[in-house]
Order: C-alpha cells, then sequence, then structure tokens
C-alpha cells in the first residue's frame, strides 16, 4: 500500500495535476503509510515566507483548519464544566452587551448557532483575505471585534442556514478564554497539544493579541495528522482520553448542507467520497485533514494555492487518485 501511494503521488506530481502542493502525511491505524515534503512560496497569513523547502518539522498555515482544532478545545473544556452546553444562548454569555440581549431576535441565539456557523446574520467572507470587506479581515480591524460580529444584520431566524463565518469561531473562542482563563495557545498546549505529543506550534493573532481562533494556528503536517487520528479513536490517545466520546459523536454529526454540497456538524465537514464516510476540517489555500473512519486512516494535506478559485482540486486529487485507490 505504502509503495503504491507513493508511486501513484509521483503520477500526479509529474502530471502537474496537484499544483502547490507542499506536504501530505497519511496515516492508516497509526502506521505513516505516505510522507511527502515539496517545495513553494509560502505564508503565514498575508506575509510571504518565500520559497520553503517543507520537511518534517516545518510549520505551516492551516488556516481554517484551526476551526476544527477550536472546537476539540471547546469539547474539552465542555468535559470540564468551564464552558456552557450547546443550547445556552449566547448572548447571555457576552453581558458587556445588553443592549443587543435586548433585541428579541439576537436573544434566540444559542452557542449551537455558533458551532454550525448558522448565526442569520450577514457574513461574507466570499472576498480575497486582504479586502476589508471580507468579513474576517473587518472583524479583525474592528475596534471591538465580539461586538462586530454580535451586531451584524440579520438577514433570517438563526439555525436556518449555514453561512460560513469565522466570526462564529472567533466567539467560541472567547468562550474557552473566559471559562478556562487561558488564551487559547495556552489551553491547547496543555489539554490537547501535550497530550498528543506536539512539542512546537505557533497561534498568530490579531491586533488585539487575540488568538485567531478562525484561522490562526501553524502545524506540522505530522501534528496535523495526529489531530486527525484523535478524532478517529473518539477522543483517546495512547490510552489516555483526551476529548470526551459524547463531544466527537456530536461534533461529527451532520446538521446543516453547506453551499457546495456537503454535510456540516460542529464546525466539522461531513461527505462521502468515492462510498466512505469522510470527516474533514478544510482549510484556504488547500489546507486539509481528511478523517476516513471506515478505512482507519488519517491524510494531512498542506498546500501554497491561497485565495485560489480552484484551490481545492489539490487536496481533492491528492484522496482520491493518490490514497484511495492504494486501499482498494
Amino acid at each position: 500500500m505504502t509503495t503504491q501511494m507513493s508511486d501513484r503521488l509521483d503520477d500526479v506530481l509529474h502530471a502537474g495535476q496537484v499544483g502547490g502542493l507542499h506536504a501530505v502525511v497519511a496515516v492508516h491505524d497509526g502506521q505513516t503509510l505516505l510522507e511527502h515534503y515539496g517545495a513553494g512560496e509560502d505564508f503565514a497569513w498575508g506575509d510571504s515566507l518565500g520559497v520553503v523547502e517543507f520537511g518534517p518539522e516545518t510549520l505551516h498555515d492551516i488556516r481554517s483548519v484551526t476551526k476544527s482544532v477550536t472546537v476539540l478545545l471547546y469539547g474539552i473544556a465542555l468535559g470540564e464544566g468551564l464552558v456552557p452546553p450547546p443550547a445556552q444562548p449566547l448572548l447571555s454569555l457576552f453581558t458587556q452587551y445588553p443592549d443587543l440581549a435586548a433585541n428579541p431576535q439576537r436573544a434566540r441565539l444559542t452557542v449551537e448557532h455558533a458551532l454550525t456557523m448558522s448565526l442569520g446574520v450577514e457574513w461574507r467572507e466570499d472576498l480575497p483575505y486582504n479586502s476589508p470587506a471580507n468579513a474576517e479581515i473587518a472583524m479583525e480591524l474592528a475596534p471591538d471585534r465580539y461586538r462586530y460580529i454580535l451586531e451584524r444584520p440579520i438577514l433570517e431566524p438563526p439555525g436556518t442556514r449555514w453561512t460560513y463565518c469565522g466570526g462564529a469561531t472567533a466567539l467560541l473562542g472567547r468562550l474557552i478564554a473566559d471559562g478556562t482563563g487561558q488564551s487559547l495557545p495556552q489551553y491547547a498546549q496543555a489539554m490537547l497539544f501535550a497530550p498528543l505529543g506536539i512539542d512546537s506550534f505557533e497561534w498568530m493573532t490579531g491586533a488585539d493579541e487575540v488568538a485567531s481562533a478562525a484561522s490562526g494556528l501553524r502545524l506540522a503536517p505530522r501534528d496535523v495528522a495526529r489531530i486527525g487520528e484523535l478524532v478517529l479513536a473518539e477522543g483517546t490517545w495512547d490510552g489516555h482520553r483526551i476529548v470526551p466520546t459524547d463531544w466527537i459523536r456530536t461534533m461529527l454529526q451532520p446538521r446543516l448542507q453547506t453551499s457546495w454540497g456537503a454535510q456540516y456538524g460542529y464546525h466539522w465537514y461531513v461527505e462521502s467520497v468515492e462510498g466512505h464516510r469522510v470527516v474533514a476540517g478544510m482549510g484556504n489555500g488547500g489546507q486539509r485533514l481528511f478523517v476516513l473512519p471506515d478505512l482507519g486512516l488519517t491524510v494531512a494535506v498542506t498546500a501554497g494555492n491561497y485565495d485560489d478559485p480552484d484551490q481545492w482540486r489539490t487536496p481533492v486529487t491528492v484522496l482520491e487518485r493518490v490514497i484511495l485507490p492504494a486501499t482498494a
């Protein structure tokens, strides 16, 4: 299987079908089947790092795969009784905004609406991430990011529709920080990364020095795969419970349909690829964490196709042309 995957990857690389690919790590039942590192221009958010020769220890933006990690942290904190359950009214947790809570429509918002990105407010991220018209960038530029999110114009009742929203994740990050008394990176290091043996990471912050719960995490691909293995094992690692099993199951339960057809749970995508259930974290540029439970398989992909409309092609090609045929 390992040789077949490597040969198939060579084929698609030589055919130019995985442009911008930086790294792939595929793990089956704890055994690494494929580990590939390339080279190419990379960025930390919008800052060019120049041409990077990637290796096992090289940290990489995982962009919005960060969202899926943040929700794992929420589950850990919930298991400790430090954050509110999904049914909790959201604005009751942001008492600094009594004017917003007084609005009956906004008062209907719950934590679950943040978890499923169904806040029902105006939020556009289908614009370049260097544009202040992009809602996530506007949030970063706002004097108060949480007020910016919570006072967005209401378009429809919460829970009606999935709308991609980094602001929803920012709210969850704030609840984790408030509940645990630690910053997101501090809590992640203590409760997730250290138990997984992840020694090196970066978590980028905005101008207010708040770690970006939506897109700020930088990890080595091997460690992204470890997070996938944790999900595959329903929250256990090396015989130790890290994330409550019931949270993993709840997190991966499909709840709403995305704009392109995949299902959405709590900050994880759920879809079927060639008859296999795939749960995934996805990030701008072609960052992917694929978990295929029926195959016992985890695949981490990093790439440099940021803001490219066809950025999805590289990780999908890796999964469908390299990984899955070798498991048949």
